[in-house]
């Protein structure tokens, strides 16, 4: 009797352990993260002919820091002007990048409670998301532009799911298909696809659709969504994660087939990245990326 007195602490104490191990693996989607692995082990090189194949990707420039700014969030590619655009919330700001992370200007916002995303859609338009309002707006701007007020612009307000500071994080426009896809941040995770907005022929009635798919939100082994980018070269998604310091690319089944760590060690990076909060591809497939506060990143594939 003693002598299983004396073993059953261990035994509690081992199977508080499995039980913290199992809680952790499901809060982080560890099982279907090692299940997607296999996959993409297993499919590699047939996914690889088909996808941008995140995987090949090695960090070039890692960790630049932003002069001047603070609290940068989400990012997207013009491929008029060759260059980036993102926001800040304090102050409330779109700014300008070149492909080297270098600022080359910043643009006030006024009316905007929290901006949180832009993304653009075509030449000199873009739309800019307010996270706790769940707010889209489409803004214009050209060389001049000093000030946006969103007063003057289109706007689409969305209800759906509110939770206060996890509202809407990224943004991604799939041009041939004018849908705009926007990022629900967490509790839950989701990807709305929105038909109609911008509205574009003003002398019609606007025809708005928000469409949802449970499916390939399930399939999102992440905790939370950071930035979306869509490239119109295979049709693919790309979702990052800040918390789960992944990037996931979705088929355009909404199935995932790879992935770029955000850890130290993983694609050259010397150190991982602190604070994921935007993503953004160009035409020749190098991927952008900035981490709040502050920080620049490029990555791209090696050559042959």
């Amino acid at each position: 009797m003693r002598r299983l007195l004396s073993i059953n602490p261990w035994l509690y104490l081992l199977l508080f352990v499995l039980l913290g191990g199992a809680v952790l693996a499901q809060q982080y989607r560890l099982f279907e993260r090692a299940w997607f692995s296999v996959q993409e082990w297993r499919h590699g090189a047939q996914w690889r002919e088909q996808s941008l194949w995140l995987g090949d990707y090695r960090v070039v420039i890692e960790a630049r820091p932003i002069a001047d700014i603070r609290d940068v969030s989400a990012l997207t590619y013009d491929p008029d002007r060759r260059s980036l655009f993102s926001v800040t919330n304090k102050p409330a700001r779109v700014i300008e990048l070149n492909l080297q992370g270098e600022l080359l200007r910043t643009i006030d916002l006024q009316g905007f409670g929290d901006p949180e995303a832009i993304e653009y859609l075509g030449p000199g338009t873009y739309v800019i998301a307010d996270e706790r309002e769940q707010r889209l707006v489409k803004v214009r701007i050209d060389d001049d532009t000093a000030v946006l007020d969103a007063a003057d612009f289109q706007q689409l307000s969305l209800g759906i799911g509110r939770n206060g500071n996890k509202g809407f994080e990224g943004l991604a426009y799939d041009a041939q298909g004018q849908r705009l896809l926007v990022a629900k941040e967490r509790d839950p995770v989701r990807i709305f696809e929105v038909l109609g907005f911008p509205h574009i022929d003003e002398s019609k009635p606007l025809a708005l659709q928000v469409n949802t798919d449970p499916k390939r939100d399930a399939r999102l082994f992440v905790r939370d969504l950071s930035s979306l980018d869509f490239d119109s070269a295979t049709g693919h998604l790309l979702a990052l994660s800040d918390e789960s310091r992944l990037v996931i690319e979705l088929n355009a089944a909404g199935e995932p087939v790879s992935t770029l760590s955000l850890l130290r060690g993983q694609h050259g990076l010397q150190h991982g990245v602190p604070q994921a909060e935007g993503i953004a591809s160009d035409q020749a497939g190098n991927l952008y990326l900035i981490s709040e506060p502050n920080l620049f990143y490029l990555f791209r594939k090696p050559a042959d």
